[in-house]
């Protein structure tokens, strides 16, 4: 029920709010002011998913992550004419929207540095010798050629990556050029599905029900709570936990690497789901040709090799090399506490850092974690460019040391054997549900981290 106050504005509470969370009555507050984006959804450049997410919330701290400032401007026209009368604002979240107005100051967002240019270059470079070694008539050139493909598409990834999070480019159409030649032309995945996908896993960090980017089976389970067969609001289906998943998770530790070096796939094929379905997607048939191009240029360029022995080497050479990345996607979240639910909004700081474990490394290995290394300070500022991230870390630390929060960070080697230990974990409780977990995997499951 609305209240009206002295000051003559109307109010409702978070209650109330909370009961306008469907997709035909969708309402959210922003700094304690209520918006009915309902008409809006269908057209947010983000997608439907954040919204529907935070539907009857406050989504101030996340509103603030993913929008620049020209962004306030537009939210006037779905001013619903209440505000909040239970605002409230924690500690965590003002020093968190202090440290956003702070890096907007220094101009931290509009610099982009050279990254993108560096990683463009390489790419450049990349495809046409991997071009000229598969004309060759040397076996080792064409394995050569092979991994060299594979590195394109890891550039390609940090690329499309970057772009979907902010203009790496000079304005928005080259960004969208750059998106289409290095994500659909290049490498066959939509960059339609990576934004969607990736936009997911950005606002439910780490929710086993709302992350896709957790949502494996029957390949993997990073926790037990999976074996009650939850739901998977992405892609709104049941991630039954059957005989056959039940089988593939017990043996997940010792097929986690294999099983990477031929993830490839997966991304084609959702890429291929996606675009093919009745699912709103931008530009469709300009992501549809796109991935034509891909698939008439690869299968070209493999035509090339004497024989099916080196045609099938090379294959396995690109997507083992690429396969490095899908496992640096892993290790960023594998092993760092997950949550059965939808987001919330009143938590975005504590949610973002408790789900996310960043990599140690030197400077000049940046280039090999693609921005990944900084992971935390990604998923809270993720329209920083990544040349940026490792000047905020210690900034980020310290706010997480102040308010007692989460704050990892190990070596890659250690957060490939946290993982590994994640996924035995699991393992060993999908072989015998019937039996409590050993004592001493409950205190590895505590001490993940180290």
């Amino acid at each position: 029920m609305a209240v009206e106050a002295a000051d003559q504005r109307r109010y409702i509470s978070s209650e109330e709010l909370a009961k306008h969370s469907s997709p035909s009555d969708l309402w959210i507050s922003i700094q304690g002011k209520v918006y009915n984006v309902t008409d809006w959804v269908k057209h947010h450049p983000g997608g439907d998913i954040p919204l529907f997410d935070f539907a009857g919330q406050d989504a101030t701290d996340a509103f603030l992550a993913f929008h620049p400032a020209s962004a306030w401007k537009k939210l006037d026209a779905f001013f619903a004419g209440y505000y909040l009368s239970d605002h409230r604002v924690s500690e965590v979240s003002k020093d968190y929207r202090r440290l956003v107005s702070d890096f907007t100051k220094l101009g931290l967002y509009e610099d982009k540095g050279h990254c993108a240019l560096f990683t463009i270059l390489s790419m450049f470079a990349l495809f046409p010798i991997a071009v000229y070694f598969t004309t060759t008539a040397s076996s080792w050139a064409h394995l050569a050629a092979g991994g060299m493909m594979g590195l394109l598409w890891i550039q390609s990834g940090w690329i499309g990556h970057d772009s979907g999070h902010y203009n790496v480019m000079i304005n928005p159409l080259f960004n969208r050029l750059a998106q289409f030649l290095s994500g659909n032309c290049l490498t066959g995945i939509s960059i339609a599905w990576w934004k969607r996908n990736h936009n997911a896993h950005h606002i439910a960090c780490n929710s086993l029900e709302f992350d896709p980017d957790l949502q494996h089976m029957p390949f993997f389970a990073v926790s037990s709570k999976l074996f009650n067969s939850l739901n998977s609001y992405f892609y709104e289906r049941t991630m039954a936990f059957d005989l056959f998943s039940r089988f593939m998770v017990r043996y997940q530790h010792f097929t986690f690497y294999p099983v990477m070096c031929i993830a490839r796939v997966n991304l084609f094929a959702q890429s291929i789901i996606l675009l093919l379905s009745k699912k709103k997607v931008a530009s469709r048939w300009q992501e549809i040709l796109g991935v034509i191009v891909f698939w008439s240029w690869y299968p070209f360029l493999i035509s090339f090799l004497p024989n099916w022995e080196e045609k099938l080497m090379f294959v396995i050479a690109s997507f083992v090399v690429t396969g490095i990345q899908h496992v640096q996607f892993c290790l960023n979240h594998f092993s760092s506490t997950v949550y059965v639910g939808n987001p919330k909004g009143n938590d975005w700081f504590e949610k973002q850092t408790m789900g996310t474990l960043n990599i140690s490394c030197p400077p000049w290995m940046d280039w090999f974690h693609g921005g990944l290394q900084f992971q935390v300070e990604h998923h809270l500022f993720p329209r920083l460019p990544r040349c940026h991230l490792r000047r905020i870390a210690p900034l980020v630390k310290e706010l997480c040391k102040k308010h007692k929060l989460h704050y990892s960070c190990v070596s890659f080697i250690e957060a490939n054997m946290a993982t590994l230990r994640t996924l035995r974990i699991a393992a060993l409780q999908a072989r015998n549900m019937d039996c409590p977990v050993p004592k001493y995997l409950v205190w590895e499951a505590l001490n993940t981290h180290g």
